[in-house]
């Protein structure tokens, strides 16, 4: 496994985080095996977010820990607030933010978060009221550091307006076939693909400036929820590409997929949401791959992408 030190953040946190939102769908002795699975490969750092199963991932995660022999200070949790899918708000109010943690610790049995990401933008979000229910947060030991999902750098900015605590992570997506954080600034300024579109604001560059730590989700999907792209069809070319770099390193393409991600000097940790135990071994595999300069533009070339 691969660590990095995340800048005003957690310490030699684990290149690859262990995804937490399909796991309300296992068992609690499957929860564990889980959880052990991905420690014994090196994960120390877990995701959760309120959204996931309406709180049940975080229910089971809790339930399962104890069956692992691991401590609470061994990992880091992380977890995010934010989206209300059964009122279809997006909701960033002091109370709001304040009440979730409340319901977070509870459900994960624990009296502290390592981070707390805000989960998308709120549309209506003030400043002021975040900068409030992060600093009593903070005073009371609720959450060592915070960060946010999503954002833009403006927003981002905004919110530093009145946030004195670091924002230490961007959780965005990012993948092979997703690299629109990547994309723009190749075709910069080029009217004959919407590749040269900004959809981000430059996030990726901002927040290599402000040292913010870039977690990409769903870094193996075609889209948002079309599945992966490995072993797909549609992206033959990708996958003759990612074979054949698999068997140069001994590794599954699921593997070097990742290492892709990884290479990138941003220093950024992938999100994997596998809740299967050989899958996760399968994945952290891609910490001992070392793509070369070409191996990364080859596989960039292969997902669809042109040199202008």
């Amino acid at each position: 496994m691969k660590y990095i030190d995340i800048v005003n953040g957690p310490q030699k946190a684990s290149a690859i985080i262990q995804g937490c939102m399909r796991m309300p769908s296992l068992s609690k002795e499957e929860a564990a095996k889980v959880i052990k699975t991905a420690y014994e490969c090196g994960i120390n750092f877990f995701d959760h977010a309120t959204c996931y199963g309406a709180g049940e991932a975080e229910v089971r995660f809790a339930q399962a820990l104890p069956l692992t022999g691991l401590k609470r200070e061994d990992i880091y949790i992380q977890s995010k607030t934010g989206i209300y899918p059964d009122r279809q708000e997006f909701d960033w109010a002091k109370e709001a933010i304040l009440s979730a943690v409340d319901g977070i610790l509870s459900r994960l049995k624990v009296e502290y978060l390592d981070t707390l990401l805000l989960h998308r933008p709120d549309l209506l979000f003030d400043p002021e009221e975040v900068a409030e229910a992060f600093d009593k947060l903070e005073n009371e030991g609720k959450v060592r550091h915070f960060g946010v999902s999503n954002l833009m750098p403006m927003q981002i900015e905004l919110l530093k307006k009145c946030v004195k605590q670091p924002l230490v992570i961007n959780q965005v997506q990012l993948s092979l076939e997703q690299s629109q954080l990547i994309d723009q600034e190749l075709y910069m300024n080029n009217k004959t693909t919407d590749m040269s579109f900004m959809r981000d604001g430059s996030a990726l560059d901002y927040c290599r400036l402000k040292d913010i730590t870039i977690q990409a989700w769903s870094p193996l999907q075609v889209g948002m929820f079309k599945g992966t792209f490995i072993d797909n069809p549609e992206f033959p070319a990708l996958n003759k590409a990612l074979e054949e770099l698999a068997q140069r390193e001994g590794v599954s393409k699921t593997a070097i997929a990742i290492a892709w991600i990884l290479r990138h000097p941003a220093k950024m940790q992938a999100i994997i949401g596998t809740m299967n135990p050989e899958h996760i071994k399968d994945v952290c595999d891609a910490t001992k791959v070392n793509l070369s300069h070409h191996d990364w533009y080859e596989l960039y070339l292969a997902s669809g992408k042109f040199l202008p």
